[in-house]
């Protein structure tokens, strides 16, 4: 693992542990093993880190998505399989998730947030052009911009649940059936002969 890696998982646990506010470089660096200095030479500050910590989620999200969603299944079918990985994520990692969002939106970082996203946009995407393309769903959609409106809606709604709540399990499926109920009828899905 390289010291980026290092600084930027050292960081999240060490957040975890004790919050963004108590927490000091000097604990990051204890915890990675590494000097101060070499902190500054992959971030300016601690807050700096959130970007990172945010793109190790996107990227640990869709890899969680895209193993979950099978290509062969009907369209959705695999949105529905996105919203159980995506519920599933946030259920597993609330914690970071709690981190990143509450450093994100204490500095100038948020902006940051569709540069991060960018990726897991694109392949959200990519599976409405194709269900375009296919006519499995309405001809009007735009994809570029559906993409973020899914995820918004998705992620949303599971952190009411999982960051917000108390993990009541019952409460999910509730969020999880409303939300699949909402994108069918949003996307109009077609049975594709």
């Amino acid at each position: 693992m390289g010291k980026k890696t290092t600084i930027i998982q050292s960081a999240i646990e060490v957040f975890q542990e004790q919050g963004i506010e108590k927490t000091k470089i000097s604990d990051i660096v204890k915890r990675a093993g590494i000097a101060q200095g070499t902190f500054y030479l992959y971030f300016p500050s601690k807050l700096a880190l959130m970007p990172a910590i945010a793109e190790v989620m996107v990227a640990k999200t869709m890899e969680i998505v895209k193993r979950t969603v099978d290509d062969q299944a009907d369209y959705p079918k695999q949105f529905e399989q996105m919203v159980d990985a995506i519920y599933e994520v946030n259920k597993e990692y609330y914690e970071i998730l709690a981190v990143i969002y509450s450093g994100l939106a204490s500095t100038e970082h948020i902006r940051e947030w569709e540069s991060v996203y960018a990726p897991f946009y694109e392949w959200i995407s990519g599976k409405l052009e194709a269900a375009k393309l296919e006519g499995a769903v309405r001809q009007t959609i735009k994809p570029d911009r559906t993409a973020k409106i899914i995820i918004g809606l998705i992620e949303s709604t599971a952190e009411q649940v999982f960051l917000y709540a108390h993990h009541d399990e019952s409460e999910a499926d509730r969020q999880k059936e409303e939300v699949l109920d909402f994108l069918m009828h949003a996307l109009q899905f077609q049975t594709v002969k």
